[in-house]
């Protein structure tokens, strides 16, 4: 009877005989038969088992390793502190092999998420796989991301996209599924080249789930726009490690009628206002405001990990469901948070109103406060309306009143100094328990909401107005003016819908807020308001002072929200340097990154606002899922070659018009009038119709929504098979030109044509 080989000797017999690797094979080599046979075969289970080898089809072989050189990419450590690296080369289609990373003390430091080229050398550890030594750094981990779903296919499979108006699917060979399952929601990186036909190939890198679970919606937008939503260890250690501020070194400011007024699902409070009288007598009715906001530099301190980690994430990112916050809980959520009855640290600023409104003076200081109470705006709306409840029947006299009084001093102020006016309302869904929609409705608008908006304006025109008076670097929040082209684009909608916008004059947000005073009420008003912010620059943090054009501020900075946003404690570490609190100020590292820095939460903060607007978009599209075939009046916001947009009336949500449901006939895309015209009967589609359309398709997993013409301003469409572009006339409906008119376009279509 022959001797059962260990399992040690078959591995190195298949490693020197890789052509005769069956079980007959490995049988006939060690001398096996019989009972003996399976032995061998549960011997060979085990290895299949353990990982240590594969079996393909009837053969066995080495299960996959890496290379001795491999590229890794640092995935950051554990509680331990042991860091560890993920491999970019694995083929094999279990679990990736754990690789511990060990730097040397002369070794570059390393950041999470860049990748390097390591040396590995297997380990007989238990706990893993490799050990790397570093070779060579390459840089970070490539920017583009591939968010979608996997479909299983024989060899490897395919990624279908999830984005809205991308049809891109992506190849996974086989050996790069990371096991996903079919129908699976991944995360995967492009890998290689280009293959013939456009094929671009992709290696999945994270599985996210089932992606109809319920609040999948939201973790889809954190993977496709790469929103880090979890805190590594070293973070949430250095988090986990604080303890409450004490009195040392601030001013007492307990007694202050503080409160915060924040939505009633508020997830952290870090402003709270209070007003009183001025007692000046040189300064008749005029008020005292005071502004108080959470001192989060007194725990993220420059160069921290919390340090790092707050501005890689540069601001927190709010969706329906969830919050991926800039700070771990225990900050935002507790020791920085302004609750009722609880002593926290904070950085105030007093302020001087006279009886117009105009802010005369202001101090900063950095103390210890103690919040009154928590209201909701609902709350103090109500007890300004003389409503009280309980929580605030006793803040009317000493608290409420004189906020509401403060309010409208500063009321007067903004009006002689004419803000851009928008009135855009915003849209709040509600989510069952289950994640799923239960209504969406357009969140009321207070003075209360317009109260404290006043308030920290004036607050952020008070901290960058002392920053320069302290000759400190800052950052500041820069909004500049519509550009020439976007101003003609506005006057061209203004004029169509019948208003005026002046041409030939400094523009000054007076003469966007009288068209915005002459469309309201009418049937074009949100037309206007959309198209007057549609025209708008973006606002971005800079280094310079360029002025705030929306707000007509000539020097502003955001100073109030630290909790969820770096560029507030940017200037909030400037405020503490400037006035020497504390060495836990703007460092010098900070002030040479400041360019950096402005370009970096920029970007961070649009990132969060497509990821926001993602969700809003897939939430309304299961909303409507259910309402397929249902009629709904909308408005035309938006004209392109491809067909129409329309903004639905009940739930403000924006859905296509493809042209080919528009009209049978050829249609002529003017881009500088955003209209399309049918060249044969004149049918003009523009920017601020009413129409009635029908809910062909809505798509949740892209938030995509696809329309059917009904009504055209009030004009029935007829309906009827439809046929290709420019093929077959049209059988009539919507506004019809003259045919001097309807030639001159198809002339001009002809012209194109050749």
């Amino acid at each position: 009877m022959a001797r059962l080989p260990s399992k040690s000797e078959i591995i190195d017999w298949l490693d020197t005989h890789p052509t005769a690797s069956s079980k007959r094979d490995i049988a006939k080599a060690f001398g096996l038969k019989g009972a003996e046979r399976v032995e061998l075969k549960r011997l060979l289970a085990e290895l299949e088992g353990d990982g240590r080898l594969a079996r393909r089809r009837r053969h066995y072989q080495d299960a996959p390793k890496l290379p001795p050189v491999s590229v890794l990419e640092l995935r950051g450590p554990d509680a331990a502190g042991d860091l560890w690296a993920r491999p970019m080369e694995w083929q094999g289609n279990g679990a990736e092999p754990k690789i511990l990373f060990l730097p040397r003390a002369s070794d570059p430091a390393i950041a999470v998420g860049e990748r390097f080229l390591a040396r590995l050398t297997e380990a007989r550890d238990e706990k893993h796989d490799y050990e790397a030594r570093l070779m060579r750094r390459i840089g970070v981990a490539p920017a583009v991301r591939v968010v979608g779903i996997f479909r299983k296919a024989t060899e490897g499979g395919r990624i279908l996209p999830i984005n809205k108006g991308e049809d891109r699917e992506w190849r996974v060979r086989e050996g790069m599924t990371f096991d996903a399952r079919d129908g699976e929601l991944v995360e995967a990186e492009p890998v290689g080249p280009k293959g013939r036909m456009g094929a671009q190939q992709a290696r999945i890198v994270e599985r996210l789930g089932d992606p109809s679970a319920p609040r999948a919606v939201s973790l889809i937008a954190i993977h496709q726009h790469g929103i880090p939503d979890a805190f590594p260890a070293e973070v949430l250690a250095e988090a986990d490690a604080q303890t409450p501020a004490s009195m040392a070194g601030r001013e007492d400011l307990r007694a202050l009628p503080l409160v915060t007024i924040d939505p009633v699902d508020a997830r952290d409070h870090d402003d709270a206002v209070g007003a009183m009288p001025e007692d000046d007598p040189a300064n008749p009715e005029g008020m005292v405001l005071w502004v108080a906001i959470a001192d989060v530099a007194h725990y993220v301190r420059p160069g921290s990990e919390l340090d790092r980690e707050a501005r890689k994430r540069g601001n927190s990112t709010y969706f329906p469901d969830r919050v991926v916050p800039m700070l771990p809980d225990i900050l935002s959520g507790d020791l920085c948070s302004l609750h009722e009855g609880v002593d926290r640290p904070v950085i105030a600023v007093r302020m001087r109103l006279n009886a117009q409104g105009d802010k005369i003076g202001h101090d900063f200081h950095r103390g210890m406060m103690n919040s009154r109470a928590s209201l909701s705006y609902e709350q103090a709306q109500a007890a300004a309306d003389g409503a009280p409840n309980d929580a605030t029947a006793p803040l009317l006299d000493d608290v409420i009143g004189p906020l509401w009084k403060a309010y409208g001093l500063l009321k007067a102020a903004r009006e002689r100094r004419q803000p851009l006016e928008l009135d855009l309302p915003e849209r709040k869904i509600e989510l069952t328990n289950d994640g799923r929609v239960k209504s969406v409705n357009f969140r009321e608008r207070f003075d209360a909401h317009r109260l404290i908006e006043e308030f920290m304006v004036l607050a952020n025109v008070a901290a960058a107005e002392e920053l320069e008076r302290l000759r400190r670097p800052l950052l500041y929040r820069v909004h500049e003016e519509p550009t020439v082209e976007k101003l003609d684009a506005l006057r061209e909608v203004a004029q169509a819908s019948g208003f005026t916008l002046a041409k030939g004059q400094v523009l000054k947000t007076a003469h966007l807020n009288r068209l915005l005073g002459q469309a309201e009420g009418t049937d074009f008003d949100e037309l206007i308001n959309v198209t007057t912010l549609r025209s708008m620059q973006q606002a971005y943090y800079h280094p310079g002072n360029l002025g705030h054009f929306g707000l007509a501020l000539r020097s502003y900075a955001h100073f109030t929200s630290p909790i969820r946003r770096y560029s507030d404690l940017i200037v909030h570490r400037a405020l503490i340097a400037g006035h020497r609190w504390g060495d836990d100020g703007l460092s010098s590292a900070d002030e040479e990154m400041l360019p950096e820095t402005a370009q970096h939460v920029s970007d961070t903060e649009r990132r969060s606002m497509l990821a926001e607007r993602d969700t809003t978009d897939r939430y309304l599209a299961a909303f409507l899922s259910e309402r397929v075939g249902t009629e709904m009046t909308g408005r035309i916001s938006g004209v392109q070659r491809f067909g129409a947009f329309v903004k639905l009336d009940e739930t403000g949500a924006d859905g296509l018009l493809p042209i080919r449901e528009i009209g049978a006939e050829y249609f002529v895309y003017d881009r500088d009038r955003q209209t399309l015209m049918g060249s044969t009967t004149g049918t003009e589609i523009a920017v601020g119709q009413r129409v009635t359309v029908r809910l062909a398709e809505a798509v949740p997993m892209t938030g995509g929504l696809m329309l059917e013409l009904v009504e055209l301003d009030g004009r029935a469409v007829p309906t009827g098979p439809h046929r290709a572009r420019g093929k077959g006339p049209r059988r009539g409906g919507g506004t019809v030109r003259s045919k001097a008119t309807a030639a001159s376009v198809k002339r001009k279509r002809v012209r194109r044509e050749r």
